[in-house]
């Protein structure tokens, strides 16, 4: 169950948006939001989400457990807390004035927001993620991305949903390819993939199988530092221009956006 406070608000977003009162008495008063975040948030960089603990995080600030449970109540909540610190957004952002380019702006900045602490992307968003400043101020520049094109509010947030899951889908991938690294099938193993991926099974996968462009051989490459930037590009391209078609099909026959 997530905790509130008495306005109502989840107590993880009233500590984000610095409503929440410190702790001014008892041994822990050297301790503060800021401080039991930033510490949780070093050791997730160095080692990873589930080395996060409450135990190693106040280890890491000289501090008792217990010492953090009176600045937050569950491990839940100061996860909630880190993911809202890494992914940093920045408060203004001056965007083109082409919806289009703005979007990809606006696109590039949530991926770099997601890029600098991948592990983020590992913990669930919802309901209270969404109420965090970050989020706020992301959903705030989409939307600005957004206002001249003939979309109803709900609309919109659809929108800059489905292109915020593309770009933390693609970071996604990113790690994991880079966690997995490159698996090289020599001509043996693809020789005997061939026996059981046969044409008559896969009839459309073998001739891309066979053009190269869907496992790695052992072939040397030229290493690149562009990770899977054309496939990203290539789905947001998609994205703007189904956007392009709506918008079209708006101006031809308008309806309500309110």
């Amino acid at each position: 169950m997530v905790e509130t406070t008495d306005t109502g608000l989840p107590r993880a977003v009233a500590i984000a948006w610095g409503m929440e009162e410190v702790p001014q008495r008892g041994p822990s008063r050297g301790l503060s939001h800021e401080r039991i975040v930033g510490a949780a948030i070093e050791i997730a960089d160095a080692e990873g989400l589930a080395a996060v603990t409450m135990q190693a995080v106040a280890k890491s600030l000289g501090f008792t457990t217990m010492s953090l449970y009176r600045y937050v109540s569950s491990k839940e909540e100061l996860l909630w807390l880190m993911q809202d610190a890494a992914l940093a957004i920045p408060e203004k952002l001056k965007l083109p004035a082409d919806w289009r380019e703005a979007l990809r702006v606006w696109a590039g900045v949530i991926r770099v927001a997601y890029r600098s602490h991948s592990w983020a992307l590992d913990i669930p968003r919802g309901p209270v993620s969404v109420l965090m400043p970050n989020s706020v101020r992301g959903a705030n520049h989409g939307l600005a991305a957004l206002r001249d094109l003939p979309l109803t509010n709900d609309e919109k947030i659809g929108v800059i949903l489905v292109i915020s899951q593309h770009v933390a889908g693609s970071v996604e991938l990113e790690q994991n390819l880079a966690d997995q690294g490159v698996v090289a099938v020599p001509a043996e193993g693809v020789k005997a993939l061939s026996e059981v991926i046969t044409p008559e099974r896969f009839p459309h996968l073998v001739p891309v199988m066979e053009s190269g462009n869907y496992i790695a051989d052992d072939t040397p490459v030229i290493e690149s530092d562009h990770g899977i930037d054309p496939e990203y590009d290539l789905g947001l391209d998609l994205l703007i221009a189904g956007l392009e078609a709506m918008e079209q099909q708006r101006r031809q026959n308008p309806v309500d956006t309110e």
